[in-house]
């Protein structure tokens, strides 16, 4: 225990053995002398008639006040991109929808803050205060974000060229402002 009275121990994000990037073990001559399982990204799309699992019904699924959630098309733009970079069968299913779902609340909470605002009436004292759609957004951005990173690291360890380009969660930004102006 610190000084402060606080807990500064234990495991956190982020913090375990680093892994080096496929590329980088190629480049090194590949020290472990393990067999290397080698992805190479390409610019046209290799074809392998490789189907997509379903998306699960709860990813489209109709909210309460009756819009559908865009889950399931988070899910299949993400698997669709991945798809064409023969990465697709390294990701999990699970993890893919855990990513969808995350990020279409995410775009939910945003449009909440969109229409109601910043701010919101404290129900004890009627002052005001920051509107509980502010922090909902902020955690699922950060799930978001650390799903994402997640899904990439495991494309980073088992492809043989650094990839640079656009990704799905360079579109959810797109996204969010579309759904802001009630596209």
């Amino acid at each position: 225990m610190a000084k402060d009275g606080t807990n500064r121990g234990g495991s956190r994000v982020g913090s375990g053995r680093k892994r080096k990037p496929l590329y980088e073990k190629l480049e090194d001559g590949n020290p472990g002398r393990r067999k290397l399982e080698v992805l190479e990204f390409t610019h046209a799309p290799d074809l392998q008639g490789q189907e997509m699992p379903p998306p699960r019904e709860m990813l489209s699924a109709t909210e309460k006040d009756g819009s559908t959630l865009e889950a399931a098309e988070i899910y299949e733009e993400t698997w669709n991109w991945l798809n064409e970079r023969d990465c697709a069968h390294l990701i999990m299913p699970q993890l893919l929808e855990r990513y969808a779902m995350s990020a279409a609340r995410w775009m939910q909470c945003e449009a909440a803050v969109t229409e109601f605002g910043f701010l919101a009436k404290h129900p004890t004292t009627g002052n005001a205060m920051q509107s509980p759609y502010v922090a909902m957004s902020q955690n699922f951005m950060t799930q978001t974000n650390r799903l994402w990173l997640e899904i990439y690291q495991i494309i980073r360890e088992n492809s043989a060229t650094e990839f640079i380009g656009a990704n799905p969660q360079d579109d959810m930004m797109e996204r969010l402002l579309t759904m802001r102006k009630g596209k």
